[in-house]
């Protein structure tokens, strides 16, 4: 339920929405137009423009918002845990409208045929050059995290083709996750390459518990002194492999937090903006223990809110993920306070904004040697394909039974990851397609034996990293998902009491604790994991099955929502 306060943050940011004269029109004439999308009127000093968990896509791409993202304790029925027809209903949002093709999972197949595709980093780059020349002494422009890391170019490039565009963009400051994957070495020369500070204040060497990056960066816009204080993601060497970067530690570390922020209202600093890859939950958590946190623009969880959400004095903001949107949010500062604020999530629809013809030749330039790959049709799909979600998705279906079939196992494990584009029913399943769900550096697909017992308590502990109710012990993505075996879960039980009746599709018998099976899975954190890379079993599969249907899976029962 939402509570009083909850209910005037939708109420407000539906207004922004739809009592504008802007985008409002234009959805009503199913019309969009790169002006509508744009129309905002200035507030204050600051304009802060933000994105996050981009997950390297340069590209225009379909992408379907989830239909469950379950909260539990005090997040249980607060946005971001609203989906579907509860949150067009939260947010005063009109079935078949843009905002709700952009914004929910609802008719998503249909409405694709209208609106088409969404993203673009030639057409987020128009968005930016034109709110600049509209603020040109007054924009900050944010990367919350995720952006080298989720194509093919990203991947043959060790991230390389990421830095150059966001470079193009003129980022100012950014914030890392995914980007720890290439490893330390790789990392550093990374860093090296740009032309913006890379903040990570929650990051230490193991061996003198010293900074390893820069925590903070001063900025002056519109005559305020603006400090942006960076926080990577907290549980990277949960989450990902440890190996890569061994010397590094993480956590979430308030208190470091707020030394920071005491620090930097010391040095002048008029508004304190903390860009944060903690998650969101993580981060309304956050904002209600560390104090003086003006704004906090959230990233990780992908999360699409098209409000702020106040918590405490503190604005939070999450602008979703994969270049679907741009926030914008303009601030009035003060006496060192935010007094006034107004606030737009602009979905980044392709047709209607005219690509950025700098960025575009860089795109272009970027992916020009690799057609050959990107372009490589496998197979056609006839249902949607997509994979955000708390649970098993299409795409994750496809990716498991092909790892079943192509490494002859019973059951198949594929990681809880939120990125990769959607696929409308129709479409051709390119290797880009595989690689955009695939693309990391640790992607061998393993076949090994495991007990009963041992796959329960896999699926118990990545169940407590998800639905703890401390969202401080939420350590990583979403539920692993299985192939051939179906389980129940009650995600309000304790660890170990969460999975029950896990079953073995293939006989219908239920697991053994103490027997053997046959499993395969793909992304282990552990070094020296053997297998052929995932994209090649998956691309395997689907040039022998030539057209594949997935339909929404039925073989994980939740209860307790």
């Amino acid at each position: 339920m939402l509570t009083r306060r909850d209910f005037l943050q939708v109420a407000a940011a539906a207004a922004v929405l739809t009592g504008g004269p802007g985008l409002a029109r234009a959805a009503a004439r199913q019309t969009i137009t790169q002006d509508a999308l744009l129309e905002f009127k200035p507030v204050g000093q600051v304009t802060l423009l933000n994105f996050t968990d981009i997950h390297a896509q340069l590209m225009p791409l379909y992408f379907r918002e989830p239909s469950v993202n379950l909260g539990v304790g005090a997040a249980k029925g607060l946005v971001p845990h609203l989906t579907g027809k509860d949150f067009l209903k939260a947010y005063g949002l009109k079935a078949g409208s843009p905002e709700a093709y952009a914004l929910s999972c609802e008719d998503f197949s249909g409405l694709a045929k209208s609106y088409g595709r969404i993203g673009g980093l030639d057409r987020m780059a128009t968005l930016v050059k034109a709110i600049r020349a509209q603020r040109p002494g007054n924009t900050l422009l944010v990367d919350c995290g995720d952006t080298w890391q989720g194509s093919y170019t990203s991947l043959k490039s060790r991230g390389e083709d990421m830095v150059d565009a966001m470079n193009a963009l003129g980022v100012d400051v950014m914030v890392p996750h995914w980007e720890f994957t290439y490893g330390e070495a790789r990392v550093k020369e990374l860093i090296a390459k740009l032309k913006f500070p890379f903040l990570a204040q929650n990051v230490k060497d193991t061996e003198w518990e010293e900074d390893v990056f820069p925590h903070t960066a001063f900025f002056d816009r519109g005559g305020v002194k603006v400090a942006v204080i960076g926080q990577a993601f907290p549980y990277t060497p949960v989450a990902n492999p440890r190996y890569m970067i061994p010397k590094w530690s993480f956590g979430v570390r308030d208190e470091e937090m707020q030394k920071r922020i005491d620090a930097a209202r010391a040095q002048g600093a008029d508004l304190v903006v903390v860009a944060s890859h903690n998650g969101f939950d993580v981060d309304r958590k956050m904002a209600s223990r560390v104090k003086g946190i003006d704004v906090l623009l959230t990233g990780h969880t992908h999360d699409a809110i098209p409000g702020v959400v106040k918590v405490g004095d503190t604005l939070l903001v999450a602008s979703g993920s994969h270049g679907k949107f741009l926030a914008r949010l303009d601030v009035e500062v003060k006496d060192k306070r935010v007094v006034n604020h107004a606030f737009r999530l602009m979905p980044v629809f392709s047709d209607a904004i005219a690509a950025d013809a700098d960025m575009a030749g860089l795109i272009a330039k970027i992916r020009a040697p690799h057609q050959d790959v990107l372009g490589k049709v496998l197979a056609r799909t006839d249902g949607l394909l997509y994979r955000r979600g708390n649970f098993n998705g299409s795409f994750d279906d496809l990716i498991c039974q092909a790892l079943l079939d192509e490494r002859d196992a019973e059951i198949a494990l594929s990681p809880g990851f939120r990125w990769g584009s959607s696929l409308p029913p129709g479409a051709d399943i390119t290797m880009e397609d595989v690689y955009n769900q695939t693309a990391i550096t640790y992607p061998n697909a393993y076949r090994s034996e495991m007990t009963g017992q041992l796959l329960k308590d896999i699926l118990e502990d990545v169940a407590d990293n998800l639905f703890n109710p401390d969202p401080y012990y939420q350590q990583g993505g979403d539920m692993v998902r299985v192939g051939g075996l179906s389980y129940r879960i009650d995600i309000n039980k304790p660890i170990g009491a969460r999975i029950s009746d896990m079953t073995l599709l293939r006989s219908g018998k239920k697991l053994d604790a103490a027997k053997t099976y046959t499993v395969t899975g793909w992304a282990s954190v552990n070094e020296g994991t053997e297998g052929p890379p995932v994209w090649d079993a998956v691309a395997s599969w689907l040039t022998k099955k030539k057209v594949v249907n997935f339909g929404d899976n039925k073989t994980v029962k939740v209860v307790g929502a």
